[in-house]
């Protein structure tokens, strides 16, 4: 009988702590929001403030990231299958020198620049953009991509180029360097440590919602989502999911770039594999749909069915999720790809070219054409009676063809979250850093910092933080692409004298 009161006063505590964490999260969420979301949408309509033409609102940010796109592409004319050729015969290893500065091979700084950006977006976002998009918009997300190989193999040039090489062997790299380097050199001293030292706190700031909440929300949404058939245990206990990742996070990244590497060479390219191949699949059984998507992909990617804005609108979307997806334009993947064994920067700008073609233009048309292949109707230009949409659409396009197919791609989800994470937390850690040097109490504050947050993201919505975090990482795109206008002169430098000595 004693026992059976025991038992029983054990469950009373357990259900009476989770009802309070439950009350705490909500209103503690309520009292954050109601803080933090007058000062979030007043920020996040300054940087995502739409330029009207006709009766299609730009995003500034997204015209600013797409023409820097442009001007790349034309001024370090990467577009060639021979440059990609030789970007693949550098992941591979064919030049790796063993004696040269860095922490990483050039496969495993690819790996973990892509674990930042390959994720969520990718499965959930591609279909919000066929939603709202339709197919045409497919179209221009695949230009876009193409587009920003060219940012992606400027920006890693300059990150490798103005790092920071530490007396341990460890690198520093990315914007913030570049930026105040860069432009320190052949600009102006004071507006280059001005420019970089925003960049490094915007990254800061950013690294938690964007790359730390946002993902260990997704990922507990996913896990609950996964369980909720077998049992409801976790269905209110967010936070002991955020405390088991914060610790797999912290086992991870409390090992530096060389730990995240390590895990992201393995992570990412066996979750990208198993991704497509489901993908593939429920592709291959609808492979009778595919010549009337690929002519609804072409004719409404310029002549799109029922868009207010037409033909622009369709564009900017398509565009708007590239860069959303891929990061081109925004820096952050650079700092990843700083940390790469090479003497010459330029082998890290081939390299860098590969992520935009592999995110965007491989995993997310992939995505978007499972959508169109399965649940989107040609016939009404739309999905029927089918009202989902984001991550629940992709899952219905995935269990129309085999019903289990929502468990790998769940599993997927959460690996692709947790990826991200530490990826990210690798980049607020340099932001933060270079503030703060390179202490080990500086690096241990930074990651405990970090891990809190990965609590949070599991336990409350914060979606004022979310929004504004949201904001502050597109910001960098204002001095990142600035940066890359004024040092692309260097780059261009980079690129003649690498193309020189290989062509000897």
């Amino acid at each position: 009988m004693a026992n059976s009161w025991t038992g029983r006063g054990l469950i009373a505590i357990v259900t009476a702590f989770a009802s309070a964490q439950t009350a705490f999260a909500e209103g503690l969420d309520e009292t954050v929001n109601n803080i933090v979301a007058p000062l979030a949408k007043q920020f996040s309509d300054i940087i995502f403030v739409g330029i009207p033409i006709g009766s299609t609102e730009v995003p500034i940010v997204v015209a600013w990231l797409v023409i820097g796109a442009v001007f790349c592409t034309f001024y370090f004319g990467m577009l060639t299958p021979a440059n990609i050729k030789h970007s693949l015969k550098l992941v591979r290893g064919d030049f790796a020198d063993p004696s040269a500065k860095g922490e990483i091979s050039h496969f495993k700084a690819l790996s973990t620049a892509l674990s930042g950006t390959v994720g969520v977006g990718n499965i959930g976002a591609v279909a919000v953009l066929v939603s709202i998009g339709g197919p045409g918009a497919v179209f221009w997300m695949a230009v876009a991509g193409l587009l920003g190989m060219s940012v992606k193999f400027a920006e890693c040039i300059l990150g490798v180029k103005y790092r920071n090489e530490h007396a341990d062997g460890s690198v520093s790299g990315g914007p913030m360097h570049y930026l105040s380097k860069g432009i320190a050199e052949h600009h102006s001293p004071i507006v280059g440590r001005f420019v970089g030292g925003l960049y490094a706190a915007c990254m800061v700031i950013g690294c938690l919602g964007i790359g730390n909440m946002f993902q260990s929300n997704q990922a507990y949404a996913q896990f609950a989502n996964v369980t909720a058939g077998t049992t409801n245990f976790m269905a209110d206990k967010g936070w002991l999911f955020g405390i088991v990742l914060a610790f797999l996070v912290a086992l991870v990244i409390i090992g530096g770039i060389r730990s995240i590497a390590k895990v992201t060479s393995r992570v990412v390219p066996t979750m990208a594999v198993l991704y497509l191949a489901f993908a593939l699949v429920v592709i291959f059984v609808n492979a009778g749909k595919l010549p009337g998507v690929f002519i609804a992909i072409f004719t409404e990617a310029f002549s799109p069915h029922g868009l207010a804005g037409g033909g622009l609108a369709v564009i900017v979307l398509g565009f708007q999720r590239a860069v959303f997806s891929n990061e081109a334009g925004l820096g952050s993947a650079s700092i990843a790809h700083s940390a790469v064994k090479t003497d010459k920067p330029a082998t890290e700008g081939f390299v860098g070219l590969l992520e935009p073609l592999i995110d965007t233009v491989l995993i997310c048309t992939i995505t978007a054409l499972v959508i169109l292949v399965t649940v989107y109707d040609p016939a009404i230009h739309g999905y029927g009676s089918n009202s989902i949409e984001g991550i629940e659409l992709t899952s219905s396009a995935f269990t129309s063809v085999i019903s289990w197919f929502d468990v790998p791609l769940s599993i997927a989800v959460m690996l692709f979250a947790f990826s991200t994470m530490i990826a990210w937390a690798y980049y607020g850690l340099k932001g933060w850093t270079y503030f703060m040097g390179e202490s080990t109490i500086a690096k241990n504050s930074f990651n405990l910092i970090f891990c809190i947050f990965v609590v949070l993201g599991c336990t409350l919505k914060l979606q004022a933080i979310l929004d504004f975090s949201d904001a502050i990482v597109f910001a960098m795109a204002f001095p990142n692409i600035l940066g890359l206008y004024l040092l692309a002169p260097t780059v261009k430098q980079e690129l003649k004298s690498y193309m020189a000595e290989i062509n000897g």
